[in-house]
């Protein structure tokens, strides 16, 4: 039986280029997103607040109960808001925080309480948790935690042999930036299948010796 892969984000452009790689090699997604709505053929699709442990821990407990456990989980909720610490107000920054590291940090919690040995998880940081510059103040630091999250929770799981790597993305060739950026801004965005590709090496047994990684996708950017 193939196994059962849990992308949360699943929705958004890279979340849905991963969805579509996993499923290009036979893994049985589950993809999750605030709205939910029509799913691809072979994909089971769950509305749920990706910010709310309980929704989250519900979720695993539909699927424990279905013979449904995931062997890899993928992380790719988040969003970008501008702004430097001098002019950040709490409720900006606690955004930050609970869309791009409390998605990640709840997710992580449940993988770490349920994967089996052999199992994956792959978080999805940005560049700017390592190279943040000045306007984006909450959602670099918000990253950074991300990145050190995984770290962390390799650490925990690693008498375990689950695996926990991250990904840091920088732009994105997405409609929504196209929309919004010029071409020459995008001239070294990534594609997010290319993106994908690393995620579902990461997720797979080809990738069985590396956990802890935090992995730069930025293209030449």
């Amino acid at each position: 039986m193939s196994d059962v892969a849990l992308v949360c984000g699943g929705g958004g452009a890279l979340g849905t280029a991963i969805v579509e790689a996993l499923l290009r090699r036979g893994d049985r997604v589950v993809a999750v997103d605030r709205t939910g709505g029509a799913a691809p053929p072979g994909v089971r699709h769950e509305a749920l607040d990706l910010t709310s442990p309980e929704e989250l821990s519900a979720l695993w407990e539909r699927l424990s109960a279905e013979d449904e456990i995931p062997r890899w989980v993928v992380n790719a909720a988040g969003g970008f808001r501008g702004g430097t610490v001098a002019d950040s107000e709490p409720d900006a920054v606690q955004f930050m925080a609970d869309l791009n590291l409390g998605t990640a940090w709840w997710s992580c919690r449940e993988a770490s309480r349920h994967l089996p040995s052999g199992g994956a998880v792959v978080n999805v940081g940005a560049r700017a948790a390592v190279a943040g510059g000045s306007g984006s103040a909450a959602y670099s630091v918000a990253k950074a935690g991300v990145a050190r999250l995984t770290q962390v929770l390799a650490a925990e799981l690693a008498e375990r042999r689950v695996r926990v790597n991250a990904i840091l993305p920088s732009l994105i060739d997405t409609p929504a930036n196209r929309a919004s950026m010029p071409a020459d801004a995008l001239r070294n965005a990534v594609a997010p299948a290319d993106i994908a590709s690393v995620v579902a090496f990461l997720l797979s047994d080809a990738a069985a010796a590396i956990t802890g990684a935090i992995v730069p996708v930025y293209g030449f950017a």
